[in-house]
């Protein structure tokens, strides 16, 4: 979107294109990853899966709501940058606004960073139900997550020791191997490291104690990370995402 002129848009609103809103933050993923790792993702996979179902990719939402300990680090490196979550839920209801007043009628929030998610939810709500009268046909589809698992044989492979979790899996096997398969060049992998805090509660505590953080801001095994590993996942997330929204918002 950010490159084309507003004529092309207008022209593609005209021609039923959809939108998707990249979603993701500015946070800390360990020594060897950037702290645009969320958003890149995001932006990404948004990219790969938008011509086949006639969709524009806006500008990249790139920063996210407050890093929490067990599954991003927590607040407490630095380089994390986040929004209060009421500015996070008043931005992105702008941004469906102006989409819905340009015009698009399937739009899709697509998020890479998982503290965001209910106050994406939010925001989207609060949309539809400003539009529900005089936009019927209006669609919204929130990906909080693009994911929830991947086949048997691909976690086996890419989890050769066991699942921990997404949460957990924070700037590790996955997110370093697709980083790996997508932006090797963003990718300080001599700086990988395996590492954990001392525990990892299913709860949270304020303020956050030492005891919950992993040391290095990886949150588990980041040396197994591999581009073949990388690629692997990527090939099978990327038809995924395109069959759920091809089926909620089809053309």
């Amino acid at each position: 979107m950010a490159e084309l002129t507003w004529p092309e848009i207008k022209d593609a609103v005209e021609q039923n294109a959809g939108v998707i809103l990249p979603i993701g933050a500015t946070e800390q993923h360990g020594p060897h990853l950037p702290l645009c790792t969320d958003a890149t993702l995001a932006h990404e996979l948004a990219l790969a899966v938008a011509e086949p179902l006639n969709m524009i990719v806006a500008p990249t939402v790139s920063y996210g709501y407050r890093s929490r300990p067990t599954t991003g680090g927590g607040q407490t490196f630095i380089g994390t940058t986040s929004l209060r979550g009421q500015t996070l839920m008043d931005m992105v209801e702008d941004v469906i606004n102006e989409f819905i007043r340009h015009g698009f009628k399937r739009i899709v929030l697509l998020n890479w960073h998982f503290e965001n998610s209910n106050f994406i939810y939010e925001s989207a709500f609060l949309a539809t139900e400003k539009y529900k009268q005089t936009h019927p046909d209006l669609k919204i589809m929130i990906m909080e997550l693009p994911f929830q698992t991947f086949s048997d044989e691909t976690m086996a492979k890419i989890f050769p020791q066991g699942f921990p979790g997404w949460g957990i899996e924070h700037a590790s096997i996955f997110e370093t191997s697709l980083m790996l398969y997508l932006h090797p060049e963003l990718v300080l992998f001599e700086r990988a490291v395996d590492d954990s805090a001392e525990y990892y509660p299913w709860y949270d505590l304020l303020p956050i104690p030492s005891k919950i953080v992993a040391p290095s801001g990886t949150l588990w095994k980041a040396t197994q990370a591999s581009t073949e590993k990388g690629e692997l996942a990527w090939k099978e997330l990327i038809p995924m995402v395109i069959e759920k929204i091809s089926f909620e918002l089809p053309l």
